[in-house]
């Protein structure tokens, strides 16, 4: 896939927030990714939010005039990356997690990806999943995308492929989207990109161009807060489809959650509250759902693996 860019195009400038806590091991790594990218019309917004470590003191020692820290009292992920974004200047805005990191050219290939298509809205790249001591774990593929970008996200809340560390958006379209969430403890960055998509489309560039790293004790590993944040981010976006696939449609995405998350409950060994579950996810969609959940059940009553 390659894209060309004028003299003025390439002027434009990227604010890239980084929101850190108790980030030291690696927040080196990703300010030197984002330094060493070949499109260098940008800056770097990171927030120190409330860390008890040395990730105040790693921050301030680059001397980039590009390097910006701001300081604030913990306040989780969604309020660290919209503290960022009240200080950018941007006119394209992306974020980087500080355990994440770029390849060289990750910036300059998206953004002559959105100048090349007008009607884009926010891109992400193809992502390599790795471990913190640099093994591979998998990788997160671009979507195919088949109705709209929209209706792919319900499908799958990972649809967007390297979700925030790889994502660049038009700084337009994000303030039209307003802010995190900050009352979700996760998938708020899958309740933004739902935002996103319902404003405009997206393209994923299938190069490995983001690293994010699968670290024990991360959020994404708390399947409770991940599964009442989930349930929330698709009940709070559920206007934000058209009228016809508000009915069948989501009901359909909503039970596959739940679902997804009873063998969560399975795993861990809460048979009863994972077969409630079921039972819930059959509730919402009967007819679609209904052989997932009594092949679940039966799964789980039989102590198979999951």
């Amino acid at each position: 896939m390659q894209f060309i860019m004028t003299s003025a195009e390439i002027k434009q400038l990227v604010s890239v927030v980084i929101p850190a806590y108790n980030a030291e091991q690696y927040l080196e790594h990703a300010i030197s990714s984002i330094l060493a990218q070949c499109y260098s019309n940008l800056e770097i917004i990171i927030v120190n939010d409330g860390s008890t470590d040395n990730t105040a003191d790693i921050a301030t020692s680059f001397t980039d005039p590009r390097v910006h820290l701001v300081s604030k009292t913990n306040g989780g992920m969604s309020s660290a990356r919209n503290a960022g974004v009240d200080r950018a200047k941007g006119e394209f805005l992306a974020f980087l997690d500080a355990d994440d990191y770029w390849m060289p050219d990750k910036l300059e290939k998206q953004i002559a990806l959105l100048q090349s298509n007008p009607n884009i809205g926010f891109c992400s790249t193809l992502t390599r999943v790795e471990t913190p001591e640099g093994a591979f774990v998998n990788e997160w593929a671009c979507p195919d995308i088949k109705i709209s970008t929209l209706h792919s996200i319900f499908t799958n809340c990972a649809a967007i492929a390297g979700s925030a560390s790889s994502v660049l958006t038009r700084m337009s379209i994000h303030r039209t989207a307003g802010q995190f969430d900050e009352t979700l403890t996760g998938l708020e960055d899958t309740d933004m990109w739902i935002r996103y998509a319902a404003q405009n489309e997206y393209l994923c560039i299938p190069e490995t161009l983001t690293v994010i790293l699968k670290r024990e004790g991360s959020v994404s590993r708390n399947f409770q807060n991940m599964r009442s944040s989930a349930l929330a981010v698709y009940k709070k976006n559920r206007s934000l489809l058209d009228k016809t696939s508000q009915g069948r449609f989501w009901r359909g995405c909503y039970a596959t959650i739940i679902c997804d998350y009873a063998k969560w409950e399975a795993r861990s060994g809460s048979k009863s509250k994972a077969l409630v579950q079921l039972c819930c996810a059959f509730f919402y969609a009967p007819v679609s759902k209904a052989r997932l959940c009594l092949s679940l059940s039966i799964a789980i009553l039989l102590n198979q693996q999951l």
